[in-house]
């Protein structure tokens, strides 16, 4: 996929976004503002006026990384967590926080001068109104902070990860040359009630960003029980319940499956497997069986398909937040930061039971 291909790619997914950001700009935390990318993202989303960057980190450190690389500050926030006006006080309510979990006191203030939970306090107590981390760190300390600093949505078991993918170049990628891939990041076995949860709010997140009814499909190596097995009978039973729980006001998803990938999301392979279906469309959403299958597709599709990846947006917090891998370039980046942002505008819409 040639340079020019794969910014078409990209604008298709973001423009979109980034439009409508300027009409509603929102606060962005990068919990690792030491980095390059991150400066350049910041400086692009200033100058679209979509965005207000805040940066965590050495001021020091920032301030001449971006003067040696040429990059504006210019409306970009930097903070260092130990010399913020807000330290001592998410301090106070972190170790608050604690007590009320663990029973226990904890030295609050080396947690939160971390970025990683500093960013996550900001976020949780309004400071900022998503969050964008993992660039220069290992998931998992990423997602501790998260899950121990920002309270759960009610009613979603455990926090879990949507990739968005954008390759309009190839045949089958979704309705939009967009597919939502879950879950890649947290939950090693999903079981029956977390797979439907992870369809049923993956289609939610789909339905807008697509702005129309998705369609989500459940993965299996089995077609409607052409294969059966342990697995295939455990996604054929989320399927199940994924339906019943769409039946809730305000849900307009397809739900389909257990599917083989060909069927899924190729119109010629599910008329020749399932004759007699009504529907024929690719899907736009992929709910795999376990984290080693969406976690593997999603890097083949990345390295060897050419698909540009946006996220990971981590689902089952109250606030949004998202984690992008180590080796992000600063599109994914900038994609990610304005996905989250929008996804912000509208949080109390895709979730009204959040407000925690």
């Amino acid at each position: 996929m040639d340079e020019s291909s794969q910014a078409q790619a990209a604008a298709r997914f973001i423009d979109p976004l980034v439009e409508k950001l300027r009409r509603h700009p929102k606060r962005v935390v990068f919990t690792e503002g030491e980095d390059i990318r991150v400066l350049r993202v910041a400086e692009r989303l200033v100058k679209l006026e979509a965005v207000v960057p805040i940066l965590l980190g050495s001021r020091e450190r920032i301030v001449a990384l971006a003067e040696a690389e040429g990059v504006s500050l210019q409306f970009v926030k930097v903070l260092e967590p130990e010399k913020s006006s807000d330290f001592d006080l998410f301090c106070r309510r972190y170790a608050k926080i604690e007590r009320y979990r663990k029973g226990r006191d904890v030295d609050a203030a080396a947690l939160v001068k971390l970025p990683h939970y500093f960013g996550a306090l900001m976020v949780q107590y309004g400071q900022a109104d998503a969050l964008v981390g993992g660039n220069q760190a290992v998931p998992a300390l990423l997602f501790r902070a998260l899950q121990q600093a920002i309270k759960p949505m009610p009613g979603i078991q455990k926090m879990f990860g949507v990739t968005v993918l954008s390759a309009p170049h190839l045949d089958h990628f979704g309705g939009d040359g967009l597919l939502l891939l879950a879950d890649c990041g947290l939950i090693p076995e999903p079981s029956v009630e977390e797979l439907a949860q992870i369809a049923v709010e993956t289609g939610r997140l789909a339905q807008h960003f697509l702005g129309r009814q998705p369609q989500v499909a459940f993965l299996s190596h089995s077609t409607k029980g052409s294969s059966p097995s342990d697995s295939s009978k455990r996604v054929a039973a989320a399927v199940g319940l994924a339906r019943e729980k769409v039946l809730a006001p305000g849900l307009d998803l397809m739900i389909r499956g257990e599917l083989q990938a060909d069927v899924a999301l190729d119109p010629a392979a599910a008329e020749v497997k399932i004759p007699d279906s009504k529907v024929r469309k690719s899907a736009d959403v992929l709910v795999f069986p376990n984290l080693d299958s969406a976690h593997i597709a999603m890097k083949l599709l990345q390295h060897c398909g050419g698909a540009r990846n946006y996220g990971q947006f981590l689902v089952g917090l109250a606030r949004p937040a998202a984690q992008v891998p180590r080796t992000a370039s600063e599109d994914t980046i900038f994609g990610t930061a304005a996905a989250v942002a929008v996804e912000a505008i509208k949080y109390h819409e895709l979730y009204p039971d959040g407000e925690v």
